[in-house]
């Protein structure tokens, strides 16, 4: 009878625990779909045996059937890590992408018009204008044409300088994800260890929801992740702790007074009353794979955007070395310097023919004493149907006039120069600060067109047109085969273009290793509705198998008591 009420127990186990299992496919079949949901598979286990007798032999034993050892959440730690570093990278190299895009479209798509079709139309006004200094018609075309360029000039300029303060309130963006997402880990590691500290029940859909975050924090920054013992997971970011099972160190955002640009920092190791921050990103090692310092949307956004904006003061005359550890890293700033290079020489050149220099040392009046400084060329200068002097400039300074008037002791006047001064941005012939002279705008025939004999500047014109095809001239550092002005602005193009195509190939091949490592972690952790229905049917007739098997030992007794 013992054995008989113990084979009752054996089945009614069976019944329980392929319905349990039956539940947990139906959950599995159930979230197929759910995006980071992790299978769940189910392990069996012998219950305690019932010893009888002891015998040399063999034992004899009864067993009290079957029991779920336990419910698995299968993950590979490995596949995870390759998976996490991975998306980093191919976030980096996308959001690069894009930015050089963006560069793109600010001078192919101004007002239906490229924009190298107004420069273009700019250096061809040369041309008619040599045909005839003295005539009002072509002096107004110089005008016309120049007003087009600067505007022009000045809108793809100011289209980059919005591109950037959109990449900065990305970044500032980037940088609270960042906090929010460390916040919901730590918040699912305090409910992970409370559940599971009994060693009972695990704590599966909260570790779906923390594997999920980690993902996604995974393609906003390098991340470094490691479980203890307790269910607790620790987070590095950029190889700073970010997170442990109590504390969330939070990345701040220090916003620049003078270009509201914000950088991510670490407070907890920066000096705030000595305003010393340390960045959370270190731009001093090179980017690259073999350091794993390309991960991370935020610190692709950081570096495409720059510090500030780009003049040609972080070109020209800029070492390659230094180059390419400051402006050169960052598609913005080193679009902005090399477009401002090339008006600032194109400006220059331009003026320098209407207003030439020469060098000249005397005492002022005052006994100030100038020594080889700069003074408008009046042998070599033309002037404007005016005769005012000095020769016009074309193109000016906002708030900084060409020349200083000065009178020297022997009585003669002459026209300092006002040198540019990188301390003082006013003085700079940058797209920020230039404008075509206002004098000219309202008097064009002011344009110096006449020699000082009174005659058409047919040399001076003549310069003007040859000026565009003079080969002296290199994009960035790293151009060591000087160019003209036609030539300048294709070869930096071309450079954007190549800049692009490299970040778009790396991006496109790394969509594609972290499309694969995703298969592979779907085979691990996925749902396969084919699998699920097989098991579906296996603990389905295991099940009727246990109610038949609870029919034959009911029948069993009862036989055995009704005959008895």
């Amino acid at each position: 009878m013992a054995n008989g009420m113990g084979s009752l127990y054996i089945g009614a186990s069976g019944l329980q625990n392929s319905q349990s299992a039956l539940n947990t496919t139906a959950n599995n079949l159930a979230n197929a779909d759910t995006k980071g949901y992790v299978r769940q598979q189910v392990l069996f286990a012998d219950r305690n045996y019932v010893n009888f007798k002891e015998s040399a032999i063999s034992k004899q034993q009864a067993g009290l059937g079957l029991a779920i050892a336990d419910v698995v959440h299968t993950r590979d730690y490995f596949l995870d890590k390759y998976y996490r570093t991975e998306n980093g990278r191919q976030s980096f190299y996308e959001t690069n992408y894009l930015a050089v895009r963006d560069v793109e479209d600010a001078f192919q798509e101004l007002e239906g018009e490229t924009y190298q079709k107004t420069l273009e139309n700019f250096w061809d006004c040369f041309a008619e204008f040599k045909k005839g200094p003295n005539t009002e018609v072509y002096q107004n075309l110089v005008i016309q044409k120049a007003t087009i360029f600067i505007e022009r000039s000045q809108a793809v300029y100011q289209n980059m300088k919005e591109y950037q303060e959109r990449i900065n309130i990305k970044v500032k963006e980037g940088i609270d994800r960042i906090n929010e997402l460390g916040h919901t880990i730590q918040k699912l590691n305090q409910e992970i260890m409370r559940i599971e500290s009994g060693g009972v029940e695990t704590a599966m859909t909260l570790r779906d929801e923390r594997d999920n975050a980690l993902d996604e924090l995974s393609s906003l920054a390098k991340v470094d992740f490691k479980e203890d013992v307790n269910g607790a997971v620790r987070v590095r970011l950029e190889n700073v702790e970010f997170l442990d099972e109590i504390h969330v160190f939070e990345v701040e955002g220090v916003k620049d007074d003078i270009t509201g640009f914000i950088t991510p920092v670490w407070p907890q190791l920066s000096d705030r009353g000595k305003d010393d921050y340390v960045p959370m990103f270190n731009f001093t090692l090179d980017i690259s794979p073999e350091f794993n310092t390309d991960i991370g949307t935020l610190k692709a956004l950081v570096l495409s955007r720059g510090d500030h904006v780009g003049t040609y003061r972080d070109v020209t005359g800029v070492p390659a070395d230094k180059y390419n550890d400051g402006a050169g890293m960052s598609t913005m700033l080193s679009a902005e310097a090399e477009l401002d290079q090339m008006i600032h020489e194109i400006v220059t050149a331009i003026n320098d023919i209407f207003s030439p220099t020469t060098t000249k040392s005397f005492t002022g009046v005052d006994g100030t004493i100038y020594n080889n400084v700069k003074v408008w060329d009046e042998e070599k200068g033309c002037l404007g149907k005016d005769g005012e002097k000095p020769g016009r400039e074309l193109f000016s300074r906002r708030g900084c006039e060409r020349y200083t008037a000065v009178t020297a002791t022997d009585g003669e006047t002459y026209y300092v120069y006002n040198e540019e001064d990188s301390v003082d941005n006013s003085k700079l012939y940058t797209l920020q600060n230039l404008t075509v002279n206002p004098d000219l705008l309202q008097l064009e025939s002011g344009l110096p067109h006449l020699d000082k004999t009174g005659q058409p500047a047919w040399d001076m014109a003549k310069e003007l047109v040859d000026v565009w095809d003079k080969k002296q001239y290199l994009v960035n550092a790293n151009d060591t085969n000087p160019c003209d002005f036609k030539g300048y602005y294709q070869r930096m193009m071309d450079g954007i273009g190549t800049k692009g195509t490299v970040y778009m190939g790396l991006a496109n091949d790394l969509e594609g290793e972290v499309a694969s490592i995703e298969n592979s972690r779907q085979q691990v952790f996925g749902v396969s509705s084919d699998e699920e229905l097989q098991n579906m049917i296996k603990y389905q007739s295991a099940y009727n198998a246990s109610s038949r098997f609870i029919n034959v030992i009911s029948e069993m007794l009862e036989h055995l008591i009704t005959q008895l």
